[in-house]
């Protein structure tokens, strides 16, 4: 029997541009890890990052990558290394990965299959690659292999002709809900087709509205889960592998999928507003706390990133603002232990509707003036992000967005949205997961209806179906391209169901506007949802059911 190769899995963050800082950490990893490793692997375009975008159109880029390999490439000398980077060739640019050691690159393989769907845009930069590539080392025979390839199975077959003793596959694969089993089913699709071990390192870390969870997998020839990395956790972990058996190396975290949905998620989110804040230089994050169930969780999720420290919450009240609201908002600061404070914004509103008042006339009350004090919070909030450099993260869900409930330049501002791709119904579920690890949102905000208080007694069910109802019919249009007939065939009623699509074409020109927020659904308001802002389509759908 052959013997075994130690393969180190270097599940790490690599940011987008940093060429240097990626090099230092593949470097770093080196050093730490080359003594007791045969191979060490790193993700799908570690040494710049991914998606680079168009950076991959700068011809400076590609001389600094050239220098990253080689320095790679020398610092090699005792493991083998495997890296993910653009390569250029001539006019042609590959998405590719260089096995390198002691000086020199022992093969190079390009991308054959080039993603072009959901968040995927490869086909704008790269050329597929038209070869197979088989790394020999130590008596075994290694089929590489970059993400997308091993989504599709003749990539695969093809190397099967070249006689593999077992597959490696480099990947930056996005997270969202679901994700794991789509990869595992893949997987071992791909496994029962080739009985052959399979290696699938991901990359791990938040890069604008993407985030990389991570959770790298390694399954037997059987098909079965041999070792399995954490969720939205950065690591090395060694596995001594052969065409024969897999076997794991020291000490392996418990594997991720013993962890609910909820978690899976609430973590990806943690892992989002952690990266985006350190990544961009930010001090600290502010946000405006309602004493409502979204800023709740919000509030959660940032302290769980960055720690209490960094994060100051502010309660802007109006007449309107219930005392219960107050209450709630000022218990979860002080169980959070954050920097909280109380500024009532009815001098500011004052001030502005005295201004107003010879311009607007005569003009009836309406959601003109509800509008302004969500944008005299949003002035006040964003001083203070000016002020101290803390990123504004604003709270709003994607039920809200979806249909336009939210201001402009009021709720909406800021730089981060965290929950920008959760559902309202989804919020509600992590509020309850977030308590179940350690109090921290009042349950009395998770128990009481939804309300802006934008007005008197103010409910969200007061011109929105229940949120039961909403999230469905919008998972159906926006995510899946139901047409309305079909969603009204589907039990939902006739008349919500066209406000609702209604609604969420007309507020395009609002999300077009919104913060960058993490992709955690299928299709999110972002990358994945591309419509325009000016558009006529619905208009004739209405001509067609008339």
């Amino acid at each position: 029997m052959t013997t075994a190769l130690t393969v180190c899995l270097a599940q790490l963050d690599f940011t987008v541009g940093a060429i240097h800082e990626n090099t230092a950490k593949i470097l770093a990893t080196i050093r730490r890890h080359g003594n007791d490793n045969d191979i060490i692997v790193f993700p799908e375009l570690a040494i710049t990052g991914y998606p680079p975008e168009d950076l991959l159109l700068r011809d400076d880029l590609y001389a600094a990558v050239d220098n990253a390999v080689e320095q790679i490439s020398a610092a090699a000398s005792d493991a083998v290394v495997i890296v993910g980077h653009p390569q250029r060739v001539g006019e042609e640019t590959f998405n590719s990965l260089s096995v390198l050691h002691r000086g020199e690159c022992l093969q190079r393989y390009h991308k054959q299959r080039l993603p072009n769907y959901d968040t995927f845009d490869e086909q704008r930069y790269f050329i597929p690659g038209q070869q197979n590539a088989v790394f020999e080392w130590q008596g075994q025979r290694i089929g590489l292999l970059i993400c997308e390839d091993l989504w599709h199975p003749l990539p695969l077959q093809r190397l099967l002709e070249d006689d593999i003793d077992w597959v490696l596959s480099i990947n930056a694969s996005p997270y969202q809900l679901d994700k794991h089993e789509q990869r595992l089913s893949v997987l071992q699709q791909r496994s029962s087709e080739c009985g052959k071990p399979i290696v699938y390192l991901n990359n791990c870390g938040g890069q604008d509205e993407l985030v990389f969870d991570g959770h790298s997998l390694v399954l037997a020839s059987d098909g079965s889960v041999a070792a399995e990395l954490p969720h939205c956790q950065t690591l090395c972990a060694s596995i001594e592998i052969n065409a024969a058996s897999v076997q794991l190396v020291g000490e392996w975290p418990t594997a991720a999928s013993t962890l609910s949905s909820q978690a899976l998620v609430y973590q990806a989110l943690v892992l989002a507003v952690r990266d985006y804040v350190q990544k961009n230089g930010f001090n600290g994050v502010v946000l405006g706390l309602s004493g409502g169930i979204d800023s709740a969780l919000t509030l959660a999720l940032a302290v769980d990133a960055l720690g209490a420290d960094k994060v100051r919450a502010v309660m802007m009240p109006f007449k309107y603002t219930s005392s219960m609201s107050l209450e709630d908002a000022e218990q979860q600061a002080r169980q959070l232990a954050v920097d909280y404070q109380v500024v009532s914004i009815e001098p500011m509103f004052n001030a502005f509707m005295q201004q107003l008042q010879t311009l607007f006339g005569d003009a009836e009350v309406d959601t003109t003036e509800e509008n302004l004090q969500s944008r005299c919070r949003g002035v006040l909030l964003m001083a203070l992000s000016n002020k101290h450099r803390a990123l504004v993260l604003t709270t709003g869900n994607k039920s809200e967005m979806a249909v336009g409930y939210a201001t402009l330049y009021g709720d909406m501002c800021g730089g981060f949205a965290p929950l920008k791709d959760v559902p309202k119904l989804l919020v509600f579920e992590l509020a309850k997961y977030r308590n179940s690890l350690s109090p921290c949102i009042p349950e009395r905000v998770i128990s009481r209806p939804p309300s802006a208080e934008l007005a008197p007694d103010q409910v969200d069910e007061d011109s929105l179906p229940p949120y039961s109802d909403l999230d469905r019919i919008l998972a159906l249009y926006v995510e899946q391209d139901w047409s309305v007939t079909d969603i009204i065939a589907a039990g939902f009623n006739d008349q919500d169901v066209r406000r609702i699509v209604r609604l969420v074409d007309l507020n395009e020109y609002k999300r077009k506007q919104s913060a960058v927020g993490p992709k955690i659904t299928t299709r999110n308001f972002g990358r994945d949802r591309r419509y325009p802002i000016t558009s006529h389509y619905r208009y004739e759908l209405q001509r067609q059911d008339a």
